[in-house]
């Protein structure tokens, strides 16, 4: 069972990131208001989530479920550190739904407004439907750019590639795994606008946009 592509123009992102600077993004932007299991990255930051003990939350995942980061790591220290918590804000969002949480204080600590209200609505849907995710999730062909920038926070976009052809829905109550055949739907393309206040290490998403059916993401 695929995520659903939640669509968002560019142009949307932009003035995502305008709020931010000036200050309108909201509590939900604010830093105070606020998975992890193996990963084949190349990149030490984004290869396994942080520890608790730094202040962040547990997004251990099951056993059954794997998320890979084939990520090289930036050379920009920010857009490095950008790249890594994109990855927690994944991992967050997949422990959500493997611990059945819509209100899971995971990605409420990775991402605030449009960003937390996507994890949400993904979230609520597998409750709903009585489901979750097994398998191996692959994210890989990341790419990082440098956006506007204030006195108070910092910002970067951040896109990357999905390949769920290896992941399955699985119903919560029987455990029954729904495989699925490889196809054009398997991929994604995300887009998710970083951002971090400049006396604090954590990056937090803001704005997201999946493009569902990449055919770009499949070569």
């Amino acid at each position: 069972m695929a995520r659903r592509a939640f669509i968002t123009s560019a142009a949307a992102l932009t003035a995502a990131t305008a709020l931010l600077l000036t200050g309108c993004g909201g509590d939900e932007s604010s830093p105070d208001d606020i998975k992890g299991a193996d990963s084949g990255s190349e990149s030490p930051s984004a290869s396994a989530p942080p520890s608790a003990d730094a202040g962040r939350p547990d997004v251990s995942l099951p056993k059954d479920l794997r998320l890979v980061f084939d990520f090289d790591e930036p050379s920009d220290p920010d857009h490095s550190a950008a790249l890594a918590d994109a990855a927690n804000y994944i991992r967050a969002l997949n422990h959500g739904i493997t611990e059945q949480a819509p209100d899971d204080p995971a990605y409420r600590f990775y991402s605030g407004a449009g960003a937390a209200r996507y994890a949400q609505s993904q979230i609520q849907e597998y409750v709903d439907g009585g489901w979750t995710v097994t398998g191996t999730d692959r994210y890989y062909d990341a790419k990082t750019s440098s956006s506007d920038a204030s006195e108070a926070t910092k910002t970067v976009l951040v896109t990357f590639c999905e390949d769920q052809s290896k992941a399955y829905g699985k119903e919560v109550k029987s455990g029954k795994v729904h495989r699925t055949e490889p196809s054009l739907a398997s991929y994604q393309k995300f887009s998710i606008l970083m951002a971090s206040q400049k006396d604090s290490p954590v990056w937090r998403a803001q704005q997201i946009t999946v493009a569902g059916k990449a055919e770009e993401c499949r070569s």
